[in-house]
């Protein structure tokens, strides 16, 4: 009897993740939706100038909260930084982004172009988009488009589907209550914010009509999928 419930334990195996909730691992975006959402809204996170703040006041256990970096930084476009940089594309940014996290293998790693973003950073001291995490602009971008959209409650949870909260949306502009990797979505399953580990962006789902709506009173920098667009986009440019 013991030794069948310890094969029970060791077999355990994850419900398929509903997609209305959850993140991509890697492979086409809109092809993981499919059925769940007619359009993806690449939304790239910004870079951040410290006006009131310095690299040097934090360090990684003791990183500024969400009202700090909604007070003391501005946001800067990646547009903005490819262009300080003379990169050619978005894509050479991303690229740039993953390889300072070691999110490439070599195969698809670009050193040069790290290496510039980084001396670049470090000269003008702005802070680079945090892999992973909804930016704190996004997040509060969003809040700001759903209640104008007539949206009162959001649920946010883990990127797998397996933990969620509901939250009144008002209360969420001051406060940081997004898990790493972590999603929007909205009760109607007809909106969902995610982001990957990997990257230093999120995933806007929904219909071209909503996402449209949502663009209208949000500046979120970005671009949709198309159906060959993957969730390493800047490797596999389109």
């Amino acid at each position: 009897m013991l030794n069948n419930r310890k094969k029970r334990i060791k077999d355990r195996i994850l419900p398929e993740q509903p997609k209305y909730a959850s993140c991509p691992i890697d492979g086409r975006i809109k092809e993981y939706y499919a059925g769940q959402f007619d359009e993806v809204y690449i939304v790239l996170h910004p870079f951040l100038n410290p006006i009131k703040l310095k690299n040097s006041d934090f360090l990684d256990s003791n990183f500024p909260t969400k009202q700090e970096i909604l007070n003391g930084m501005e946001p800067i476009s990646w547009e903005d930084v490819r262009q300080a940089l003379g990169f050619q594309s978005l894509a050479d940014v991303d690229i740039a982004l993953r390889t300072m996290i070691h999110g490439l293998n070599a195969k698809y790693k670009n050193e040069h172009l790290s290496r510039q973003l980084i001396d670049y950073l470090h000269a003008e001291d702005i802070w680079e988009p945090r892999d992973g995490v909804i930016s704190e602009y996004v997040e509060n971008y969003i809040y700001h488009a759903l209640v104008e959209l007539g949206y009162e409650w959001v649920w946010l949870g883990d990127d797998l589907g397996t933990e969620r909260k509901l939250y009144w949306i008002e209360d969420l502009f001051d406060e940081d209550k997004i898990p790493a990797n972590g999603c929007i979505f909205t009760p109607d399953y007809k909106v969902l914010v995610t982001a990957h580990w990997d990257s230093h962006c999120s995933f806007l789902c929904g219909s071209k009509e909503i996402i449209e709506k949502i663009l209208q009173f949000s500046p979120l920098e970005g671009f949709y999928c198309t159906d060959k667009t993957e969730v390493y986009w800047g490797v596999y440019p389109q």
